[in-house]
């Protein structure tokens, strides 16, 4: 495996640093997978195959399909309709939590 140096801003290593943490990894990590989808890599038989990057829109769309996903996974929907009964709809009891000012509900 070779080394290479690279060079950044004091702020950009700080938040990859953190960036790496929070995906319990390192920046070495982070920037070895981003170069082996940079470039193309060979197969067993000599054929060339690319792993493309994902745009900041790509992934953005895979993010939401996931979440959408895990919603009718877990039998969640998007409107109130789809998770209260009709009659829940009409008590706003049930809707909004109770405030502080207002001690007589």
């Amino acid at each position: 495996m070779r080394n290479i140096t690279v060079s950044v801003d004091e702020e950009t290593h700080r938040r990859v640093r953190a960036r790496a943490a929070e995906l319990d990894t390192s920046v070495s990590a982070l920037v070895r997978d981003f170069l082996k989808r940079l470039v193309p890599r060979t197969e067993p038989r000599g054929n060339w195959k690319t792993q493309p990057i994902e745009s900041a829109l790509e992934r953005r769309r895979r993010l939401f399909d996931d979440v959408f996903a895990d919603f009718d996974a877990r039998g969640v929907g998007l409107r109130a309709a789809d998770n209260l009964p009709r009659e829940a709809l009409y008590d706003r009891s049930e809707v909004d939590p109770p405030r502080p000012w207002n001690i007589d509900r």
